[in-house]
């Protein structure tokens, strides 16, 4: 029956937090993952739902979870390495998709490339639906409402509370983190999506203190001039690095620099890859 609402990745850390978000709005959703022994474990604990296995290193399994209508919420990153085939079933199903990416490689292949197909397909895609980047898209959008048809620039900034620990980042958001700095970088500037190699610092000032950050390629470069087609700029910074924002906006221009000679860049994704697992989507272990 279409309408549905699958969970692809639901037994990962942001899949199983999305499912119990679901089922307590009192949602139903069909819970789907690699592991049948976890999927189905989770699906009991959350009252009894219907389950299904899938894995994106056969995207058949994915493309049959899913009918015209319903609705595709993947959680399987990093996006840039696992994320294609969901978004691709999505399409070829007539399927809306909602993701959790905060990579920007991703959302800028999500705007320019299959944008444009799901168009023709008669469904929508909401890339990046979490807290990168989803406040910035609201922040931005209610201060250029206020500011009016003059506005022509704005500048985000994400901050949080406490320390960014290790051990409080999921495997996905670990190694999608690690990938985002082996990209290159891009903004909206002058009217238009430009390359920019690597990040740039900035300095915010909150409660009378300057914090620093690092800018990001990010979905507000291609959402906010959508709404606000006056805008020029749009800049959106990361302060998660406190005082390593400047080492690590300059390491990303090195690393864009690196990357740019011919098969450098695979062999440092192939690594990040080795080194940090990613969420319960992506292809099973060999064996």
């Amino acid at each position: 029956m279409a309408g549905r609402i699958v969970v692809f990745g639901a037994t990962g850390y942001t899949g199983r937090l999305v499912s119990e978000a679901l089922v307590e709005r009192g949602q139903k959703p069909v819970l789907a993952a690699r592991t049948a022994s976890r999927v189905e474990a989770l699906a009991k604990e959350l009252g009894g739902l219907e389950t299904a296995i899938a894995d994106v290193a056969r995207p058949a399994s994915v493309r049959e979870l899913i009918g015209r209508g319903d609705v595709l919420v993947s959680t399987v990153g990093p996006f840039a390495r696992w994320g294609g085939p969901a978004v691709d079933a999505a399409i070829a199903a007539g399927a809306h998709y909602v993701d959790s990416t905060g990579e920007p490689s991703f959302i800028r292949r999500v705007f320019e490339r299959e944008g444009p197909r799901a168009a023709e397909a008669g469904c929508g895609l909401l890339t990046a639906f979490g807290y990168d980047w989803v406040p910035g898209n609201l922040a931005g959008a209610l201060a250029l409402r206020e500011a009016g048809d003059a506005a022509c620039s704005v500048r985000i900034g994400y901050f949080f509370r406490g320390r960014l620990g290790s051990d409080g980042a999921s495997g996905g958001t670990k190694a999608s983190a690690l990938g985002v700095f082996l990209d290159p970088q891009y903004g909206w500037r002058d009217g238009r999506i430009v390359d920019e190699g690597g990040s740039r610092a900035h300095a915010f000032e909150l409660g009378g203190h300057r914090r620093a950050a690092i800018s990001s390629g990010s979905s507000e470069a291609f959402a906010l001039p959508r709404i606000h087609p006056g805008l020029r700029d749009v800049e959106v910074y990361l302060g998660w690095f406190g005082g390593a924002s400047r080492a690590m906006a300059a390491a990303s221009w090195g690393m864009s620099a690196v990357g740019r000679v011919p098969g450098v860049r695979n062999a440092m994704h192939a690594a990040v890859a080795r080194l940090v697992k990613g969420s319960t989507g992506g292809p099973s272990p060999p064996g």
